[in-house]
């Protein structure tokens, strides 16, 4: 067994990757930091695990853990790695976004591996630390790379994606009220989100000529968990010379699926699957994509992370199954 350390414990993500890690056979959960809730039950906090985990969160570290999550809000992850040290063989999963860019990938001599499995398997494996994707991110470069791999990303390229409440966090603001949020839709961070960069680096890992533009509309919809994205763009092939592009640069993931049916939010929520759907109107290509923003968007894509680097199978602890009703 492989002992975890989990740093900012109280989220929504480490509530989900505590689940998870809870239920993984390869797996045990050695502490759980949290300064806020610091001698508070676990279950207290994340209360569906009462009867599952008899940890306590605690504000003391163990610099020895085979592995560490940090959960922590943007731009923490730098500053918790500056005043904790661990040991020349603990892996790091960070889950923000302080190590995703190319330019933020050096910190004290770790090197942080873009953490996207469908693109950067091989990588992965042999990585000590990685980043985690963004959840936007990763619904939308899985709806895009089998294009970019094959250079058929020739014109701009709009993207429309509704997420859940989740993917605003724990903290409230105006915008994260029920009273806001029930019954009701709209954007934010137009043409600008933080995740366009790492999307955009992607892309240009497959198809290094990529020099049009992603336009990004992200909106807040009135569900608690979820991703629904839909990206269009030119294509002059045929929707079958598509489907056989996407089925092959998938053929070996084992999380991501090209569906010849529509698709709905319902089939992955609660899943660390993404679903796929093509569908092509005149010259235009429009790509599907669908994610738990909670589980592939982020603890989910976190823990087959883990499997890869310490060589588990890939889907161990992330048999999920979609929850209907």
């Amino acid at each position: 067994m492989i002992q975890a350390g989990i740093i900012g414990g109280a989220g929504y993500t480490a509530g989900e990757l505590i689940r998870l890690l809870v239920h993984h056979s390869k797996v045990e959960i050695n502490f759980v930091f949290s300064t806020s809730n610091a001698g508070n039950k676990i279950s207290d906090v994340h209360q569906d695990l009462i009867d599952s985990l008899e940890l306590s969160f605690t504000d003391t570290i163990n610099s020895n853990v085979d592995v560490l999550f940090l959960c922590l809000g943007h731009g923490n992850s730098r500053k918790f790695l500056d005043n904790n040290s661990f040991s020349s063989t603990t892996k790091i999963i960070d889950l923000g976004n302080d190590f995703r860019l190319e330019k933020d990938q050096i910190f004290q001599e770790k090197k942080f591996v873009y953490g996207l499995p469908e693109l950067q398997k091989e990588a992965i494996k042999n990585a000590k630390h990685i980043a985690n994707p963004g959840c936007f991110a990763t619904a939308i470069q899985l709806a895009l790379l089998p294009l970019a791999n094959a250079n058929l990303l020739t014109r701009d390229v709009h993207v429309n994606a509704v997420t859940g409440a989740t993917g605003a966090g724990t903290s409230l603001s105006a915008t994260t009220h029920f009273t806001w949020r029930d019954n009701n839709f709209s954007y934010y961070k137009p043409f600008t989100h933080q995740h366009l960069g790492e999307i955009n680096q992607s892309i240009k890992i497959l198809q290094n000529d990529f020099d049009a533009e992603i336009v990004f509309m992200p909106n807040r919809g009135d569900f608690s968990r979820g991703i629904f994205a839909t990206a269009y763009t030119n294509f002059d092939g045929t929707l079958e010379e598509a489907k056989k592009l996407y089925n092959d640069f998938y053929k070996d993931a084992k999380f991501t699926f090209v569906s010849n049916n529509e698709i709905h939010l319902k089939q992955v929520v609660n899943t660390n699957k993404c679903l796929i759907h093509l569908h092509k109107h005149e010259g235009k290509l429009l790509i599907t994509s669908i994610i738990d923003n909670l589980l592939k968007g982020a603890s989910g894509q976190a823990v087959q992370n883990m499997n890869l680097l310490f060589g588990f199978d890939e889907t161990e602890g992330l048999n999920l199954k979609a929850t209907y009703f």
